[in-house]
């Protein structure tokens, strides 16, 4: 038994062992659960919801026309998507959905501009708009250079 004990090789083989394997480190990680309190569908049923106000926008539509598809036959499409699948779709929704077409952006500004107008003058307050002296073009040339 000692004579056993004193092979170089078992040595050798046990040390690897105890170094490789039993000293590796441990990987962990969440997992979604899958249980019965319908998370999972009802996150499938949000990201479902996300990708047909996507299909809505009239961006998409034009997108999905030029491919020779159009939202109807996507729509008929998604049920047998797997869940992964529709993930990924409706990460790409929402980074539409955020981006949208500056259509509303553009909207937005020029009621903006309107309002401050309109009430300026219910102020009865007047709109003066004047160019800096290097700007000006009345300005004699002189006055702009010193």
């Amino acid at each position: 038994m000692i004579s056993l004990m004193r092979n170089r090789r078992l040595a050798t083989c046990i040390t690897a062992y105890l170094i490789l394997f039993i000293t590796s480190p441990a990987f962990a990680g969440m997992i979604p659960s899958l249980g019965s309190d319908g998370t999972t569908a009802a996150k499938t049923a949000q990201e479902m919801e996300t990708i047909q106000r996507a299909l809505e926008t009239k961006m998409v539509q034009e997108k999905l026309a030029a491919h020779g598809l159009s939202a109807e036959e996507v729509t008929a499409k998604l049920p047998s998507m797997t869940p992964e699948q529709i993930h990924l779709l409706a990460q790409a929704s929402d980074d539409v959905l955020a981006g949208g077409d500056g259509l509303g952006v553009i909207i937005a500004l020029l009621v903006i501009v309107i309002l401050v107008i309109v009430i300026l003058k219910l102020l009865n307050k007047e709109i003066i708009i004047r160019m800096s002296g290097l700007e000006d073009p009345a300005c004699p040339a002189a006055a702009r250079i010193g």
